[in-house]
């Protein structure tokens, strides 16, 4: 069995004698809400979130999640601007 390298899925940025981890900045989210399911095998869930951290702290939003959600769980979003569209109330025209 071959080991594993932790230190190798970090971004390590070196910095003159200093070794630097940097992450991307992401804001909390809890799930309050399951909205519906879409993809043509339920893959893709719009959940109602409410954000926990950040300029728009307490600001409930709609996103889609790939994968599992529950009712509960911490989403780490990186931007909190974006909403996502409705899913499945389409208006069609008249023909």
């Amino acid at each position: 069995m071959a080991k594993t390298n932790i230190k190798s899925s970090k971004k390590v940025v070196s910095k003159g004698d200093s070794n630097e981890i940097r992450f991307s900045y992401s804001f909390p989210a809890e799930v309050k809400e399951i909205i519906s399911r879409a993809g043509s095998r339920g893959g893709l869930t719009q959940v109602m979130a409410l954000i926990m951290d950040g300029r728009d702290k307490d600001k409930a939003i709609r996103r889609n999640v790939k994968g599992p959600v529950r009712k509960g769980d911490i989403l780490m979003l990186l931007d909190t601007e974006i909403e996502a569209q409705r899913l499945g109330k389409r208006k069609r025209s008249k023909r």
